[in-house]
């Protein structure tokens, strides 16, 4: 047969849509905008710029090529000295100068005078974090680190500027010849992982014992995030005083490199963008900071930061993850409709939909709970930060997965950013704790500081007692709370989810719309919930209004 005039047409392309790209990522999310004027904030002009950066196509190929082009560790030079040299893609730095920029490692200590610059940090992390989420580590630690140099007035009046610059410096240079600098930490060492009692890296004082004094390190570090930062919170042993903090810089004054080895690169799941890493301490310089023999409560100090950062990176992942899943199935067409069109993706989406907004609403107002220290403001912020990042960090994980599913076979491919997602949530549940840590930081809270679980009670009632499922909710946790020590931890995940699920509820209750409230409630207090998504009921879900809530059709 001749073939030579007729058109081919197996590579006609119809039916296919790329991921959302080149949209304003603030000016679209209308929880966000909520949430910002409910607590005050007279940000929003910084932020719809910093949403136009992020959510354009440059910025999305930027972390593309960031996740591709790992890093890369140079450990020595051609003729064999000593280099831990970590040569990074030109993306990694345009991500990591745009956090500097729009001030996502410091804001609320550079607005210290505003009454929301915790919530104002929140949604610039949350903006971030939802196309590149590498970069959000070294963002992080820096954040968590300033309030500790703060209470170390000699290296303060060193560093303190660099820390909080919004300049971005990506040269390895002494501390003295930057603009600005980057912290990092090393706690987790093979032996020990989660128990830093375990530690066996030794700090032996130079001269003179204690806070202030310069100590040298021996020892290794199985996790040390992230080695291309200027300087680490590390723990250590010392011969008489316990474990101690201290401030390990990577560069000395007089110009030559400190005795931290990088051993190699960790080849990680997701978070690939990132540098993680294994070191050897060969008397590495340091300076002890907080008090003797207290390394694990000062570095817990920086941890509660950073678990903070844990909740809002996974609700980030969870916004942007739904945000694709809408805008994708409300163009692909199956069986005669749009995907959007279909009852059961419509269940689907719904659920994903009421799940991102429930976090949103608790990431936040924890994030605003940072902002006093009134009784109950640390109440949440001692029971929930760790009960938060445990939950939504966990949900994060099943989520991405339902939500790349939505995509098909199109989602499990590298190409795009949901399998970018997906890969990357798992990290939030293990850095900073793994969640059965943070049930136990939990239970401690509550057996340590009885006050507290009462006060946060009290919270809960003042809203969950105008619900009846509420109401039985909270009495029961109560109850639960009545058992004996060992039997709340064998309960601990249980007990800490429901705690969760609760607060949620209750803040929907106070703050969204009666459509998503009610259809959280209902569909959370289901027998169903929780086995698979989308097992709603019709009656309990005013669909389309909730999707449109979620992300506005364009006209």
């Amino acid at each position: 047969m001749n073939t030579s005039n007729q058109t081919w047409m197996t590579h006609q392309i119809s039916n296919q849509f790329d991921e959302l790209q080149d949209y304003n990522l603030f000016s679209s999310d209308t929880v966000l905008h909520e949430i910002l004027k409910r607590y005050g904030s007279h940000d929003q002009a910084t932020l719809c710029d910093m949403g136009k950066v992020v959510g354009s196509a440059e910025y999305y190929q930027y972390a593309d090529l960031a996740n591709k082009h790992t890093p890369i560790l140079h450990a020595f030079d051609a003729r064999g000295r000593r280099k831990d040299y970590i040569e990074f893609h030109p993306a990694w730095h345009k991500w990591m100068a745009l956090n500097r920029k729009f001030d996502s490692h410091a804001h609320p200590f550079n607005h210290a005078a505003s009454s929301s610059k915790w919530v104002e940090w929140a949604a610039r992390f949350y903006l971030s974090g939802q196309v590149e989420c590498g970069s959000l580590c070294p963002t992080s630690m820096t954040l968590g680190s300033i309030p500790l140099m703060q209470l170390e007035p000699e290296l303060w009046a060193k560093i303190g500027e660099k820390l909080l610059s919004t300049e971005y410096d990506e040269r390895d240079l002494p501390i003295a010849q930057k603009k600005s600098i980057w912290l990092g930490m090393g706690m987790t060492e093979k032996q020990g992982g989660s128990d830093v009692r375990a530690n066996e890296t030794l700090a032996v004082p130079v001269a003179e014992s204690g806070r202030g004094q310069a100590y040298l390190l021996t020892g290794h570090k199985w996790f040390f995030s992230a080695p291309m930062c200027d300087a680490h919170l590390v723990v250590a042993k010392t011969e008489q005083d316990g474990l101690a903090c201290f401030f390990v810089p990577r560069w000395l004054e007089d110009g030559t490199k400190n005795n931290i080895h990088v051993q190699r690169l960790k080849e990680k799941v997701g978070n690939r963008s990132n540098s993680s890493s294994e070191v050897e301490f060969k008397d590495a310089w340091g300076i002890m900071i907080g008090e003797a023999g207290r390394g694990i409560p000062t570095i817990i100090e920086m941890a509660n930061y950073t678990r903070l950062t844990c909740s809002v990176g996974s609700t980030a992942m969870l916004r942007q993850a739904l945000v694709q899943c809408i805008a994708y199935t409300r163009q692909r067409k199956a069986f005669g409709k749009h995907l959007a069109e279909q009852p059961l993706i419509r269940a689907v989406l719904a659920d994903l939909a009421l799940e991102t907004e429930a976090a949103m609403h608790l990431s936040f107002h924890l994030a605003h709970c940072y902002e006093t220290e009134d009784a109950l403001s640390l109440a949440w912020k001692r029971i929930m930060t760790p009960a938060s990042k445990f939950w939504i960090c966990k949900r994060a994980v099943e989520l991405t997965g339902e939500m790349m599913e939505v995509f098909g076979g199109n989602g499990y491919v590298d190409n795009g950013i949901m399998a970018r997602i997906f890969k990357e949530a798992p990290v939030n549940t293990i850095w900073e704790g793994s969640g059965n840590v943070m049930c136990l930081d939990v239970l401690r809270a509550i057996g340590r500081e009885p006050e507290s679980i009462e006060l946060l009670f009290k919270d809960l009632a003042s809203t969950a007692l105008e619900d009846e499922t509420l109401k039985n909710e909270l009495q029961s946790l109560f109850k639960l709370l009545q058992q004996s020590a060992d039997d709340l931890q064998f309960m601990g995940r249980s007990l800490v989810s429901r705690l969760v699920i609760l607060a949620q509820a209750v803040l929907l209750k106070r703050y969204a719309p009666d459509y998503v409230a009610d259809a959280f409630i209902q569909t959370r207090y289901s027998e169903f919930h929780g086995r698979v998504v989308g097992m709603l009921a019709a009656q309990q879900v005013d669909v389309e209004r909730v999707l449109e809530r979620a992300l506005a059709k364009e006209k």
